[in-house]
């Protein structure tokens, strides 16, 4: 009888031993879920397993872990990607998470090029999301052409005060002046930076087709994309139309990838035709919308002076520009008054029919960039600050993916396709072009970096409005960032910071000054100017004609 009693008291600490073994098989899983992959189509009931940061298993399989999440009832998607944020900072996140973003990354803007591997070491350690950025175009115009160098953060949200100042803007550099851009772009490259960033569209003026060129040039020598802010945005149809193919022409020639910054304006359809037919060619260009029909902007930006709003484009001031913090509408005499007094003062621009949201969401293979407007550091915002208590902003800030899911719902868009845009097709074009950690992104496969958003699809939606633009989403209710729990019941967990860095690994150098004796021996023709002052000024013209740019 003592022998039975020790061999059934032995089995139980065996089958003990066992349960514990199972149990730490897993990190954490995700039970019941609807496991959805958009590269695969895989879609179906399952249970996901999660190790050292990674998706193990996806099976129906019973399996059991150290921390447990029950998503019957709810998707189980790729993490959201915006490739299209303005406010990377830590206030910021608990609004990001609480609208499934679990990558942001400044890829329209960016980071002033020699700032960018300080911008990064700022945030390591530091960030509940996978933080990112390109290199400024923008930037590197401010310092070298207005000798601005007020960098406090090393990007948009102290970068916006360089347009005090309209140089960067209007002028068109020299050659000398015009090899300084490129080098200080260039250094944010070679850190590592994971394309360039141009807001073309706010420098129309200033920077020549040889200029757009040389920066297409230039990111195509590292693989790595431009992301334009079209020269003609915002625009009518064939402004916005024009203004990508100036973009895709340089790409098709350079071979180089390239971004359509929110292209929901005016010509948006024939644009995506553009993508989608120079895709099927082989070339890795691809666009970007959020769901709204305004957008954002400074004051004082070129495109809202009255020759270009009004009289070219044929809109009113009182019906399409608004004062985000007041909500009032301005009229030109108020817009001049409020310029000498607050010439950045931030605004939303309507701009298009209400209706066209519902269709951009319903164009395959495009992806989803925010556009979220930078919230100001010295602003005393911090983790705790209550939703309500922010500063106003556009709306999209906070609400743009929960959006695509709540219209995607109201209108037959396929869940697949929604789930598609808020993370695969940022991830895929971005991994084509070699950056490796969007290679093991937006997808729900083993072996992925466990980047999670899980949602009720019958009840995600939008909250935030035009009047506040800062109310967190709704019925997303968990998110994972490198397989840790970052929210958990819409609640996201202060002090978690998983966040890694999406970036190249630094090189040297690829870029060769412009010289004009080049040019001459590969093309042959009379050299084209970079531009050499402010256009129009015949000076100025006839100088750059003595200065000029070559290609090589």
């Amino acid at each position: 009888m003592k022998i039975i009693t020790k061999f059934l008291g032995c089995m139980v600490v065996v089958l003990a031993l066992t349960v514990a073994v199972q149990a730490a098989d897993y990190d954490l899983v995700i039970l019941n879920g609807r496991v959805m992959d958009p590269e695969t189509m895989f879609d179906s009931v399952a249970n996901v397993g999660v190790k050292d940061g990674q998706i193990a298993v996806i099976t129906q399989k019973k399996i059991t872990g150290k921390e447990t999440i029950d998503a019957a009832g709810l998707v189980v998607a790729p993490g959201f990607i915006d490739g299209h944020q303005h406010c990377i900072e830590p206030y910021a996140y608990r609004l990001m998470l609480r609208d499934g973003r679990t990558t942001i990354m400044d890829l329209e803007v960016g980071v002033h090029g020699p700032k960018l591997g300080e911008w990064y070491k700022r945030r390591e350690g530091n960030a509940s999301v996978n933080f990112g950025a390109s290199v400024s175009h923008e930037f590197a115009r401010a310092e070298i052409l207005d000798g601005f160098t007020e960098w406090k953060t090393f990007y948009s949200s102290d970068g916006i005060h360089s347009r005090v100042k309209q140089g960067w803007s209007i002028t068109r550099p020299t050659l000398e002046q015009g090899n300084q851009i490129l080098a200080m772009v260039d250094e944010g490259l070679q850190q590592g930076g994971i394309g360039i960033g141009s807001t073309l569209g706010y420098m129309r003026e200033g920077v020549s087709a040889r200029e757009v060129f040389e920066m297409q040039k230039l990111s195509g020598l590292y693989g790595r994309s431009i992301d334009m802010h079209f020269r003609y945005t915002p625009g009518d149809d064939v402004g916005e139309t024009n203004g990508i193919q100036e973009m895709l022409a340089n790409a098709a020639a350079l071979k180089s990838p390239a971004i359509a910054a929110h292209f929901n304006n005016p010509g948006y359809n024939l644009v995506h035709e553009l993508l989608v037919r120079m895709r099927e060619q082989g070339y890795n260009v691809w666009g970007e919308i959020y769901p709204y029909n305004a957008g954002s902007t400074a004051l004082n930006a070129v495109f809202l002076e009255p020759e270009v709003w009004v009289n070219t484009l044929g809109n009113k001031y009182e019906e399409t520009i608004q004062d985000v913090a007041t909500g009032e509408f301005y009229t030109q005499q108020t817009r001049e008054e409020m310029l000498k007094k607050e010439p950045t003062r931030i605004v939303l621009v309507h701009k298009c029919p209400e209706e066209w949201v519902k269709e951009w969401v319903k164009l395959p293979g495009v992806a989803i960039g925010s556009d979220g407007m930078p919230l100001f550091p010295d602003d005393g915002l911090t983790w705790g600050t209550p939703y309500e208590d922010f500063p106003n902003t556009h709306p999209r800030f906070a609400g743009s993916f929960a959006k695509v899911l709540r219209l995607a719902r109201e209108n037959n868009v396929p869940l697949m396709q929604a789930v598609s845009m808020t993370s695969y097709n940022y991830a895929k074009p971005l991994g084509k072009m070699g950056l490796k950690a969007m290679q093991v992104r937006g997808r729900m496969q083993v072996g992925m970096v466990a980047d999670i958003t899980i949602f009720d699809p019958q009840t995600v939606t939008d909250n935030a409005t035009y009047a506040k633009g800062t109310l967190p989403s709704s019925g997303i209710l968990h998110v994972l960032v490198n397989g840790t729990i970052v929210m958990k019941d819409q609640e996201p967990l202060e002090g978690v910071n998983p966040g890694q860095p999406i970036r190249f690994e630094t090189v040297a150098s690829r870029f060769e000054p412009l010289d004009e004796s080049l040019w001459k021996k590969g093309f042959y023709a009379s050299p084209v100017d970079f531009g050499g002052g402010v256009p129009g000024s015949q000076p100025d013209m006839i100088e750059s004609a003595l200065e000029q740019v070559e290609v090589h």
